[in-house]
């Protein structure tokens, strides 16, 4: 009898560790032909999918992914992403679908090498910033990782960290943009017509909230 209890056991803890890698497992997010899993905010036509990626080039619009009910709190999200010489873009956390505007909801994760606005490639928009000088070029690729795990949000660029907050206990939503912590999805921007920023093999890993 304890042997089969004890063989009971064993069997529930490899299920039980079993469910536990699923859950942490990449996902990707893009199938590189369609926009499958995503919704486009206002004005459809700055978006374009080319060679796998999708491209944002035009006037403002931002790509919400809405592929999964689940909202995400904390997790590791990476891209690959290229830039034009004079773009900009960014990577939405935390945030959620608005029909037109800058996302109010969440944190953006700045896209931009060398456009006019000092805040660069790495920062955490008006949070944790970089200044003036970005990590990554123009016209390459570049690997963009983000974590958020409880109050620590963490930004890397080629492997190399450009940002690294923590989230004061005593943190307030701001009146126009959150910028707290709190939970929701992915979005990428479309920042204007004179930039072009391209995104793929977007991934994500869900951590344990």
């Amino acid at each position: 009898m304890l042997k089969r209890l004890a063989a009971g056991a064993l069997v529930c803890l490899m299920l039980s560790a079993v469910a536990t890698a699923a859950e942490g497992e990449w996902k990707s997010l893009m199938d590189g032909k369609s926009f499958k899993g995503w919704k486009i905010s206002e004005n459809p036509e700055s978006w374009k999918i080319e060679d796998g990626a999708f491209v944002a080039v035009g006037e403002r619009s931002h790509l919400f992914y809405v592929g999964e009910d689940k909202p995400f709190k904390n997790f590791e999200f990476k891209a690959k992403v290229k830039t034009n010489k004079n773009s900009n873009g960014g990577i939405y956390f935390h945030t959620k679908f608005q029909d037109t505007g800058w996302p109010k909801y969440g944190f953006e994760a700045q896209v931009n090498n060398t456009h006019h606005d000092p805040k660069k490639t790495g920062g955490i928009y008006s949070v944790k910033d970089v200044m003036n000088n970005s990590p990554a070029k123009d016209g390459e690729w570049f690997d963009y990782y983000i974590k958020v795990d409880g109050k620590h949000i963490i930004t890397k660029i080629n492997g190399e960290v450009a940002a690294d907050y923590t989230e004061p206990e005593d943190a307030k939503p701001g009146q126009d943009f959150t910028r707290v912590l709190d939970k929701g999805t992915f979005a990428l921007q479309a920042h204007d017509p004179g930039s072009t920023v391209w995104f793929k093999d977007i991934q994500v890993r869900r951590l344990d909230d």
